[in-house]
């Protein structure tokens, strides 16, 4: 697809107008390739098949495009299936480059390990990175390799000079703006084919899906003035439904979206992702330095008291890691200037899901952290509207019809006041800010929208940091699998039959 200089100009010749018949046909495509790669760990539902072999197209064409499912249909998956797929064909003769923010790279890597373990998957990322570089680029040296928007911005004169089979934007919204470094530095890459993920392909206006195109296919769409003239102006000043359809009509092709309902018939009732954070900066310092102190003080009571006559010590370090995992201020209010890669993610998750239209149940155990939401929720650059519940709540019935009638889109529960006793089939996305460190609690809560009258598709998301002590929990639940999920008999007690050695595992380094 990169001519020298990357100069090549997608523009309307023989060729891709044969590019374009084909696409017509591409359905007959989905039909013959409905498996998932060998050696490729997930079922992949009949509509990640047609993505796949939309993927497949895209790479074999060496063209690009952008897969748009909304968030939650698992185009994560469909990309490390792809990647999978060359592989096993012995296309995959130089690496893929996939590009993030730094808040989704725990996901990809976590994905890769699970999905595709035949990978060899590296990061670009942190310090040592351009000594590792050229030992990614040898023979079998790498075949995903995973970094950053702002890693490549710093050294995108080290990444534009080697060759890659191929580039995936993640979160694509990243470079929507043409003019900025993201996009430049990511249209300087050298690669056979480009490809973009996003949920909302168009967040603010139509130059948006211009800049992205910018850098999937340059050159297919006019210029930025001719465009402006040609379909923006029209389309959003006037309503020039003609001209609206000449570019979906155009762009089509090179676009995949699938919606949460135009999928219902592949989806279950009730799914569940965890998406993944990585603790940065101040944060994890901070985190680090906490657990060492409770690691040290949980291992002198028990040596002290025993394990049995240690729980509440051991109950208060998970909490206070728990907090820091959320907010530091939840911690201890002097940390008001520390930030929370947690709830920064969180506001990008909310942006993204309520764009796409979901009504949004968002559970935390802390009215604390209700608080703190609502105080980034009122920073966002688009007015929100919720309604809240939580224990000193009066009217209940009154903001539970609020957020039942779609008056407003999202409701902020404590995990407590809205755990149960209501029904919210409104619903159909579920959130739970911070890990409860007994599942089943986080069941009843989620069974407020996945219950007898709900019509939709359920779509659950845990927001678990990575390498903390909400991870371990959630490890140790796999694991033990105790009391049906849970790891507490109640609040404050452990179960029986944990041991010394997941105490290491809970709270070692």
């Amino acid at each position: 697809m990169r001519g020298n200089k990357r100069n090549h100009q997608w523009v309307m010749s023989q060729h891709l107008s044969s590019l374009l018949d084909r696409f017509e046909h591409l359905g007959e495509i989905n039909e013959q390739t409905n498996q998932q790669p060998a050696g490729f760990l997930a079922d992949l539902r009949p509509y990640q098949s047609a993505g796949l072999a939309w993927l497949q197209f895209i790479e074999e064409q060496g063209i690009g495009g952008i897969l748009a499912d909304d968030m939650g249909l698992g185009k994560t998956i469909q990309a490390l299936a792809h990647i999978q797929d060359q592989k096993n064909a012995g296309r995959l003769d130089r690496p893929v480059l996939v590009i993030c923010p730094v808040s989704v790279m725990p996901n990809w890597l976590r994905e890769a390990r699970r999905f595709a373990p035949d990978l060899k998957t590296v990061t670009y990322y942190g310090t040592n990175r351009h000594k590792r570089l050229e030992a990614y680029m040898e023979p079998g040296g790498a075949d995903l390799i995973v970094t950053t928007y702002h890693t490549l911005k710093r050294d995108v004169g080290n990444l534009s000079r080697i060759k890659l089979r191929g580039v995936i934007c993640d979160e694509s919204q990243y470079i929507k703006n043409a003019e900025t470094g993201f996009n430049k530095a990511v249209r300087a890459l050298d690669s056979h084919y480009r490809v973009c993920l996003t949920g909302t392909p168009i967040e603010n206006n139509l130059m948006d899906i211009w800049s992205q195109f910018h850098f999937v296919m340059p050159g297919y769409l006019p210029g930025r003035s001719l465009f402006n003239k040609q379909y923006r102006r029209p389309i959003e000043k006037q309503q020039n439904m003609r001209q609206m359809r000449r570019l979906k009509e155009k762009v089509a092709p090179f676009v995949l979206r699938r919606t949460k309902e135009t999928v219902a018939n592949d989806l279950p009732p009730k799914t569940v992702i965890v998406r993944t954070v990585d603790l940065e900066g101040a944060q994890r310092d901070l985190y680090e330095t906490i657990r060492l102190a409770m690691y040290r003080r949980v291992n002198h009571e028990i040596a002290h008291r025993g394990l049995e006559k240690s729980s509440v010590y051991i109950i208060e370090a998970m909490l206070r890691l728990r907090q820091i995992c959320c907010d530091p201020r939840l911690y201890m209010a002097e940390h008001a200037g520390m930030p929370s890669s947690k709830l920064d993610f969180l506001m990008q998750m909310l942006q993204e899901l309520l764009s796409e239209g979901k009504k949004i149940l968002l559970f935390s155990q802390w009215t604390t952290m209700l608080d703190l939401i609502k105080e980034r929720i009122a920073k966002l650059p688009d007015p929100v509207d919720y309604v809240e519940l939580r224990g000193d709540t009066k009217d209940r019935q009154g903001v539970i019809d609020a957020f039942q009638s779609g008056q407003v889109p999202l409701f902020l529960l404590s995990l407590r006041a809205g755990g149960a006793g209501i029904n919210l089939t409104a619903a159909d996305t579920v959130i739970h800010y911070d890990h409860w460190w007994n599942p089943a609690v986080e069941h009843q809560a989620t069974d407020r929208a996945h219950r007898i009258g709900q019509d939709k598709n359920v779509f659950v998301f845990k927001v678990i940091a990575t390498d903390t002590i909400e991870e371990r929990l959630m490890e140790l639940h796999d694991k033990k699998k105790l009391l049906a999920g849970g790891i507490y008999e109640s609040d404050m007690s452990l179960p029986s039959n944990l041991s010394l050695q997941d105490i290491e595992m809970l709270f070692g380094p």
